[in-house]
């Protein structure tokens, strides 16, 4: 198993590697609404500049081969609309997090998300191999346990005092997985929900 960056097509969304050319429609898309950011460990960022410089990291850990970060981009309107990320890439072990997800207010219950992630789960599972994939929130986060859950993860656990977030707050996250065994069983779940 080893991600690399890859173009993913859906029927409502692409996900494709991230660059500076996404940063405008990035900020315009989180700048309509920063409280989508809520549950991410920094802050937003305010202009396009700090969005330059996130995905000046992104694409800096990408180099590295430590994330892969990807543009979801609404294929009705041809624009970045969020990002999402394969993460905490375990190559030995072929496992991988799906996460650092969000998207811009007016796309929220569109389906995007629910077809983002199919797309996600079906090339880790069916073209890299993994074993399974994994996916976090933080425990206060209860809209986003429903998400997860609604996908068919199963919720593993709770991380207590886990990670660092925002204003030194140390947040619990919760785990989920989704192994290759239960895959066949979520594809088709995912299937009826974003192409039914």
């Amino acid at each position: 198993m080893d991600p690399k960056p890859i173009t993913l097509y859906g029927r409502h969304v692409r996900l494709e590697p991230v660059t500076f050319d996404h940063a405008a429609d990035l900020h315009a898309a989180l700048a309509v609404d920063p409280s989508i950011w809520q549950w991410l460990p920094r802050e937003p960022p305010a202009t396009v500049h700090e969005m330059e410089l996130l995905l000046r990291e992104q694409l800096a850990a990408m180099a590295q081969g430590i994330v892969i970060a990807f543009a979801q981009i609404d294929l009705a309107g041809g624009r970045a609309i969020g990002s999402t990320t394969y993460m905490n890439i375990s190559r030995q072990d072929r496992g991988l997090e799906i996460g650092s997800t969000w998207l811009g207010k007016s796309w929220q219950r569109t389906g995007i998300n629910t077809e983002a992630k199919y797309l996600l789960l079906r090339h880790a599972f069916e073209e890299l191999a993994a074993v399974r994939v994994q996916l976090k929130t933080d425990a206060r986060n209860q809209r986003s346990q429903a998400a997860i859950a609604r996908l068919g993860a199963v919720r593993e656990g709770v991380l207590r005092k886990h990670m660092l977030t925002r204003n030194n707050f140390i947040r619990d996250s919760v785990m989920f997985s989704i192994l290759d065994s239960e895959w066949p069983e979520v594809k088709t779940r995912l299937e009826a929900l974003s192409l039914g």
